[in-house]
């Protein structure tokens, strides 16, 4: 079996990877061909329901579960490119872990997904309230994970040239 065929090249750092190492490595390859394969699956189902979609009857501004439905299909497949890009960084930048960063980026697309397909005549108040907060919750976690790693956004070491 090729190293290639899972991204991974035999004169890079392969030979001097641990046993556990090496085994991450082939799992994260592995999921990230799984992921391939499910994202080109999704993107031709996306294909056929639009053009099912758009054949069957023309496309009405007002029909919003047609508009729920196909956002929702592209979100996601912007979930699992992602989700994919997130494997790949461990994968090719040699790093241990997932960033937890994309986690909860992955983690607020998701949410976002919900809303866009969510039925407010037909959901629960306290359904929507849950979302939104988990969505707040999120929201203020990547912010603190951004912050901490870029101390610059929080406005730290910047000056102010402002008069006195």
């Amino acid at each position: 079996m090729s190293f290639r065929l899972f991204g991974l090249d035999r004169n890079s750092r392969w030979k001097t990877l641990s046993i556990y190492e090496k085994f991450e490595q082939m799992i994260v390859s592995i999921l990230t061909w799984i992921i391939a394969v499910i994202v080109a699956v999704a993107t031709w189902q996306l294909i056929l329901h639009t053009v099912a979609m758009i054949r069957n009857h023309p496309l009405d501004p007002g029909d919003a579960q047609a508009f729920q439905s196909l956002f929702g299909m592209i979100l996601t497949l912007l979930i699992a490119l992602e989700f994919k890009n997130s494997l790949m960084v461990v994968l090719h930048d040699r790093r241990n872990v997932v960033q937890t960063r994309a986690v909860i980026l992955i983690a607020l697309l998701a949410i976002v997904r919900r809303f866009i397909v969510l039925d407010l005549y037909q959901t629960a108040p306290s359904t929507v309230a849950a979302l939104a907060g988990a969505a707040l919750a999120l929201g203020i976690v990547f912010w603190l994970v951004r912050s901490q790693e870029y101390p610059d956004v929080m406005g730290e070491g910047q000056k102010t040239n402002l008069p006195s």
